[in-house]
């Protein structure tokens, strides 16, 4: 297992490890802590390429709420020095506890504290628990710390699956709330019907595969960050049931104080507020003023203050 991306550089490391769906502000708060206790440590994040479930059961695994790479940029922006991303294979899912706190923890990370929640598991069939790493952390000289589970006012739990839930209701507000941040999309720029265009409201389309969970179809207010620089938008998710020729589910942002050629570049897309669901006009004048009283309601909820990702 040594073509594991683990730094195996004896560099002493503060570590914690976990799928860290979402990054969110529980998730910060973990590398924060860790961060806190490094003393000139390297602060070095372990995760992995998949949910387990992805490989025993992929009817039921979760939808990932960022894409690998998002996941890699948001820890590196919460605090991490390193962020170690291991593949879950078969193989990897057969380790003992023992042999992962050997080859990942000490070996791979030279870890001489390893900070986790007190729900961690590890090892085949999850039979290492925070017990069985204290218990070898005292013989083998490292230091574990656990963190308790982080809540939002009214003592809700903050999870990946909690911010799922919200993206699959529309309710974008609450996954900002606990992620810390507006949930964000990203893609390449591609062509679309321009209809936007003809409308008098350009949009940004985003290609089919792009990264991060895309929330339920509807009209969002959120913001559209393209060229390094950050508009206030009004965004589009699904199939325009207007017109007949959008045949699949997309994602298409209109910039409401700029018009820019992006085709071709990468676009980031964050939801902020939720609108109204997809209708269908009974005429393109009809879409207009619909569009007219989106675009007062996103300019009253998003304040200049606020128009950053």
């Amino acid at each position: 297992m040594t073509d594991w991306p683990l730094p195996h550089d004896g560099i002493d490391s503060v570590v914690t490890v976990g799928k860290f769906d979402g990054v969110h502000i529980g998730h910060r708060e973990v590398v924060a802590q860790l961060r806190a206790r490094a003393r000139g440590r390297r602060v070095v994040v372990v995760t992995f390429d998949r949910h387990p479930l992805d490989l025993f059961d992929p009817a039921r695994a979760p939808h990932p709420i960022l894409s690998i790479p998002q996941k890699v940029e948001a820890l590196l922006g919460a605090g991490a020095d390193r962020v170690v991303v291991l593949p879950f294979t078969k193989e990897f899912s057969t380790m003992s506890p023992d042999e992962f706190i050997d080859e990942v923890l000490l070996t791979g990370a030279s870890a001489s504290l390893v900070l986790v929640g007190s729900d961690f598991r590890f090892g085949s069939q999850g039979a290492g628990t925070i017990d069985t790493l204290t218990a070898r952390g005292s013989t083998a000289g490292f230091e574990v710390v656990q963190l308790d589970h982080v809540c939002v006012d009214g003592g809700i739990k903050v999870s990946s699956s909690a911010i799922r839930e919200a993206l699959r209701d529309g309710d974008v507000e609450s996954a900002s709330l606990l992620l810390g941040r507006p949930h964000r999309v990203r893609g390449l720029v591609v062509h679309g019907h321009q209809r936007g265009r003809v409308l008098g409201y350009p949009t940004v389309n985003l290609e089919e595969n792009n990264e991060g969970m895309v929330p339920r179809p509807g009209v969002y207010a959120g913001i559209l960050r393209v060229h390094g620089q950050d508009f206030l938008a009004g965004i589009s998710v699904g199939k325009n049931p207007t017109f007949t020729d959008v045949t699949r589910d997309q994602v298409e942002a209109h910039a409401l104080d700029a018009d820019f050629d992006a085709y071709g570049s990468i676009a980031e897309v964050g939801f902020t507020h939720w609108i109204r669901d997809i209708e269908s006009f009974a005429s393109v004048d009809d879409l207009i003023l619909a569009l007219h009283k989106d675009f007062a309601d996103i300019r009253r909820l998003i304040a200049d203050g606020e128009l950053h990702l």
